[in-house]
């Protein structure tokens, strides 16, 4: 994935629609609430058997909202000066702590 290539064309879309003036930290992590919540919405009602049956239709809905995730999760952490792979590999350190191999393996306890 080319990072750098998503993020400029993230910024020319909102500059083409004078849309930064609207995009701060409550707005955006609201839009991704939304969002969160409309890719569980194509899950909430179906089972097991539905899915497979449909996995194509399922993938191509969730394609749309996870990427309308990405967006806004890109568009926070721009406005609020998150790098993303900082946040990734320091959250991935604490989880290490949180859920030593030795006691989560197979298991979803905590230490």
């Amino acid at each position: 994935m080319n990072y750098k290539k998503i993020k400029l064309l993230i910024a020319k879309f909102i500059k083409e629609r004078s849309w930064k003036k609207y995009h701060t930290p409550k707005n955006l992590s609201m839009a991704l609430s939304v969002e969160a919540s409309e890719l569980l919405e194509i899950f909430q009602w179906i089972n097991d058997k539905d899915f497979k049956k449909n996995k194509t239709f399922f993938r191509a809905r969730a394609q749309e909202e996870i990427a309308d995730i990405f967006y806004y999760l890109i568009c926070i952490s721009e406005k609020m000066n998150i790098s993303l792979e900082e946040a990734i590999i320091s959250k991935m350190k604490k989880n290490e702590q949180k859920y030593p191999k030795h006691l989560s393996k197979g298991k979803f306890i905590k230490k």
